[in-house]
């Protein structure tokens, strides 16, 4: 197979490292940006160079933003007493996609895990502990994946919480809105089972 010119190969490669994207996929993406460059590459050199230049970890939370603070933390109107942990930011970005949490957040930056060599140190887990005394937090929402990894994590935060005498939950697991049993795996439908509740 041919290859494109240098820079053009490099940028290929470059964007076939993106999540998602196969080095078919962005060989396609290369070349529709090539046919509009002033329509979308141009523009999106320009913001990808912007945002660079301007992205920063909020100081409290860890979210990513433009600023030191991020909105959600800069926002007055946000209930301060709750506190949402995730695992990533994408995570804290599908919690705001849903609408349903008016709190704040706290990104841990990833989950324990020996294979891997992420111990307690190696997350946001101290700042969180800080940040219950600093703040008055009184609950924190534990929304990490249903993972083995996400739920050694969960388990040691709660542990390691316990002390402070903050209450501390879990999202409920189980079945999806339009979700069909026959369509979900065992573990879903017995984690909907234990997680039943009264109509």
């Amino acid at each position: 197979m041919a290859k494109a010119p240098g820079e053009i190969e490099a940028l290929i490669a470059l964007m076939s490292r993106l999540p998602g994207l196969g080095p078919r996929s962005a060989r396609r993406a290369v070349l529709a940006m090539l046919k509009k460059r002033g329509l979308v590459m141009e523009p999106l050199a320009q913001a990808l160079t912007r945002v660079a230049q301007s992205a920063r970890d909020c100081q409290v939370c860890g979210n990513i933003s433009d600023h030191d603070i991020c909105p959600i933390c800069a926002d007055e109107a946000r209930a301060t007493g709750i506190v949402c942990v995730v695992e990533d930011v994408s995570d804290l970005w599908a919690m705001e996609r849903a609408g349903g949490f008016k709190g704040r957040y706290h990104v841990l930056g990833g989950t324990l895990s020996a294979l891997e060599s992420v111990g307690p140190e190696t997350l946001r887990i101290p700042a969180l502990e800080e940040r219950i005394g600093a703040e008055g937090i009184s609950e924190v929402i534990l929304a990490l994946n249903a993972t083995v990894e996400g739920q050694t994590t969960a388990h040691y935060i709660a542990e390691t919480l316990a002390p402070t005498g903050v209450s501390v939950s879990a999202l409920a697991r189980g079945l999806p809105m339009g979700g069909e049993l026959d369509y979900l795996d065992d573990g879903t439908i017995a984690a909907a089972l234990a997680a039943r509740r009264q109509l």
